[in-house]
């Protein structure tokens, strides 16, 4: 199933912007669409030169997005900039070119890193622990490249302290719940209202560190190694990226689980292992788990309807979600 969000691309329309990114004279040889996403369009394309590249194309400029996600192909460019050049270490695909136009909209163009999700791998079976470890440590050093501000850039939600721009980025999934008419399973008052009582939890964090905010293992590659395990070859979609707690980092990887129940998981320990303090045993450490849960499924909740998602076409998710949600609220609800 498509997302509203998607464009419909076919091939002719992936060589234009091509030709709009390389020049007229690269020419694609070949070219499919990549599933896995729901925001942007994603071809991937051969060049005649040899070369494997990803197209992104962004929504058309009359589609409604969520607060959040207003100019997040121009977000990506940055991100994969500033990783290159102030944490090299973690794989991202090279950006190519970086395109905004009235009629073809934004887009990047990035080199195709190889591998499968790490997703497929967990599904199929794969030993994906030194993986996981892997992309721990990746984000260690991600949490190690300050930011200006707390929160997103672009005119996003930002504040001058974390707990000013956290809160600012739950009031606009709130706002977007509203607008949406996206039912929340409790008053958005009492969301509201739960994430205050906690907020002085977030007041430890002094540093506004660059997060990635989307590890899930769907937008992690690996390849064989040369003794057939899978290692870790790329953490791909950095469009969601902003700045803030480290601990934000740590819930996407471990979607639909608990850090605090897993201390040994592999990705735990490989992002202890590079420097990246995980004190699980510390009541506010919780607390900031707990909200930062809170706030990633009342966004998976709020972007059903943008994304043409409902209780119909996947009950599983609108019903997974509401639990999960549920639960969040309950444990921040306790003394």
């Amino acid at each position: 199933m498509s997302s509203p969000t998607q464009r419909l691309l076919d091939p002719d329309q992936v060589r234009r912007y091509v030709a709009a990114s390389l020049g007229p004279d690269v020419a694609v040889t070949d070219c499919a669409p990549l599933a896995g996403g729901g925001f942007a369009a994603v071809w991937s394309a051969t060049l005649d030169d040899g070369r494997g590249v990803v197209l992104k194309v962004g929504p058309p400029p009359e589609v409604p997005l969520l607060r959040y996600e207003r100019g997040l192909i121009a977000a990506e460019a940055r991100y994969l900039r500033l990783v290159a050049a102030r944490a090299p270490e973690v794989p991202v695909p090279p950006l190519l070119h970086h395109g905004s136009d009235p009629v073809l909209g934004d887009w990047l163009l990035t080199g195709l890193l190889a591998g499968r999700t790490l997703y497929r791998l967990t599904v199929d079976g794969a030993p994906v622990d030194a993986v996981r470890a892997q992309l721990g440590a990746a984000l260690a050093a991600l949490h190690r490249v300050d930011g200006d501000r707390y929160g997103y850039d672009g005119g996003r939600a930002v504040g001058a302290t974390w707990r000013e721009a956290f809160t600012a980025m739950v009031d606009d999934l709130l706002a977007d719940a509203a607008d949406w008419a996206v039912p929340l399973p409790v008053p958005a008052g009492r969301i509201r209202e739960l994430v205050h009582r906690h907020a002085a939890a977030l007041d430890a964090v002094r540093r506004p560190a660059l997060l990635h905010f989307d590890g899930w293992a769907g937008n992690v590659l690996a390849v064989a190694g040369p003794d057939g395990v899978p290692r870790l070859n790329g953490l791909v979609d950095g469009e969601r990226h902003l700045y803030g707690d480290p601990l934000l980092d740590l819930v996407s990887p471990l979607i639909f689980r608990r850090a605090e129940d897993e201390p040994a998981d592999a990705f735990l320990r490989g992002y202890r292992a590079a420097g990246g303090p995980v004190p699980l045993d510390e009541a506010g450490v919780r607390r900031r788990l707990g909200l930062y849960r809170l706030h990633l499924y009342l966004l998976m909740t709020v972007e059903m309807p943008s994304r043409g998602i409902t209780a119909d076409n996947d009950p599983g998710r609108v019903a997974r979600l509401a639990e999960l949600l549920d639960r969040e609220l309950a444990a921040l609800a306790e003394p």
